[in-house]
């Protein structure tokens, strides 16, 4: 569902580099169309378009697409030419090795690496070389090279596992979104695994589809991950956008072929619960609307389900730190 937020800890992550570097990152926010204000609010939200743009303007004005936590930048135009690279290889495997190893030319980059492990495939980044404190970029590549391998044969590649060489933090709830699956830190190394099958497929794209995909990419990949499969994500796409007629949780549970007491519990696994999914999606949807100016705060609160705009506002400030207006406000 497109409506998915981004939490403001990614915006504040993003810009580490820029500010390291003495850039004016108040200019590239406003630039962007995010509020300053945003940062200093931890449980402040912004649109994936807002994100796009701002990682679209990072890479601009550092003309480095590692946004500045590298040793060295990396210039812009570096992934659209490994793009090239790749594009006419025989199947996704010999993709992604030639992708990797056209990154290990470029001295202190992080490096990548594929190896097979039995039926499975382990996609590694080494980001010792980088100055990357929130690991905001090691992370950004792991998405970028999942969802450009999933790009390249025509359809999502399942992740099985997802690894990181350090401690479960604070915002560990949003890599539902990012990493699909089972999650595990303080791991041996920053990993994706996922089944090898995928590595013999064949690459269903060209230079013409190649052209139309770097247009918007990798930005668009950062700012528009996909829940895929997860629990989560097709109760989210089962709710959909009008909450006056969501469907309950034995409804759900019904249209998801299991009981009430199976869906309780395996949403407990994921570390959520009905009622928190739907202020969650709630949220999303509330800030869609805002960031648009098709529909009044008072339609907004009643397509949401509110009984009375009081108490969308006092829940829209619990979520983000903001009421409805000021959102609005910020965002024109």
């Amino acid at each position: 569902m497109r409506e998915r937020t981004i939490a403001s800890h990614f915006v504040r992550a993003a810009l580490r580099g820029a500010d390291r570097h003495g850039l004016a990152c108040d200019l590239i926010l406003r630039q962007a169309g995010i509020q300053p204000a945003v940062l200093v609010e931890p449980r402040a939200r912004i649109a994936p378009e807002q994100f796009a743009r701002l990682m679209q303007l990072l890479w601009e004005a550092l003309d480095d697409e590692y946004l500045g936590f590298g040793r060295q930048p990396s210039k812009r135009g570096t992934f659209a030419m490994m793009g090239h690279a790749i594009i006419h290889c025989r199947n996704l495997e010999k993709a992604l090795s030639r992708g990797a190893m056209f990154y290990g030319l470029f001295p202190h980059a992080p490096s990548i690496s594929l190896q097979r492990e039995g039926d499975w495939a382990r996609l590694s980044v080494d980001d010792s070389p980088l100055w990357d404190p929130d690991h905001f970029l090691v992370e950004s590549l792991l998405v970028i090279w999942h969802r450009l391998g999933s790009w390249l044969i025509g359809q999502r590649i399942r992740l099985e596992e997802a690894t990181f060489a350090y401690p479960e933090p604070e915002h560990a709830a949003e890599y539902e979104l990012l990493f699909p699956g089972s999650r595990r830190f303080a791991a041996g190394c920053t990993s994706l695994l996922f089944h090898a099958r995928y590595l013999v497929m064949p690459l269903l794209q060209d230079e013409r589809t190649l052209k139309q995909f770097l247009q918007h990419s990798p930005a668009d990949l950062l700012a528009r991950p996909d829940g895929g499969d997860s629990l989560i994500s097709q109760i989210r796409r089962l709710l959909g956008r009008d909450c006056r007629t969501w469907p309950d949780l034995e409804q759900v549970a019904q249209q998801l072929h299991t009981s009430p007491q199976t869906l309780r519990r395996h949403l407990r696994e994921e570390g959520s619960s009905f009622q928190e999914l739907k202020d969650h999606l709630r949220r999303d949807l509330a800030i869609y609307h805002l960031g648009r100016d098709e529909l009044a705060i008072q339609d907004i609160a009643e397509q949401l389900g509110f009984s009375e705009p009081s108490a969308f506002h006092r829940a829209f400030k619990k979520w983000t730190g903001l009421t409805p207006g000021a959102y609005r406000a910020q965002e024109a």
